[in-house]
This record gives C-alpha cells, structure tokens and sequence, in this order.
C-alpha cells in the first residue's frame, strides 16, 4: 500500500502536566486513511449541480464553499464510504 515519504511525526506543545508518556513505542505505523480502508466516494448529483451553478454566478476567480456528507464503514469493514449530499455556499465576510 501507498505510505507518503513525508510523512512527520505529531508534535505537541509543551505542558506542565503529561497525560501519557511521550517516548516512541513499538513500530511507525501510517495514519493514512488509505492505508487500511478502501475509499469511496459518493455524491449527489443535485450537490454538484447546485455547486457548479453557484460558482458560475460567482463574479470571483475563488470562493469559499461548504460540501457535507456522512462518512461511513462498509458493512464488510473493509472500505469507507463518503457521501456528500448538501451544499453549503457560506457567508460573505
């Protein structure tokens, strides 16, 4: 499977207090969503028209825009499914 060259590892900011003990343990793992889930993705056609439409209207290069969606395990376990099914155009700011 894929696993990024560049890949770094977390690094959080100093505390006082430490919740867990911060020395590496056992082997690097990838944190990629591909790594052990097969990804699909589904989104609804009324969405993507309504986003294409909203960019076409909008008189700048770029805009900003919401698309949401449920993200959901197969029944099999092996994949992931996400669904995009809304279209939020956001505020003006």
């Amino acid at each position: 499977r894929f696993v990024p060259k560049r890949m770094v590892p977390f690094s959080f900011p100093l505390s006082k207090c430490a919740l867990w003990d911060p020395v590496p343990m056992g082997d690097v793992i990838g944190a990629h969503i591909t790594y052990y889930r097969n990804p699909k993705l589904s989104l609804v056609e009324k969405t993507l028209r309504l986003a294409y439409r909203h960019a076409k209207q909008n008189e700048k290069k770029s805009f900003s825009c919401f698309l949401l969606g449920t993200l959901a395990v197969d029944e099999d376990g092996e994949g992931i499914t996400l669904t995009i099914d809304r279209f939020d155009p956001g505020r003006e700011v």
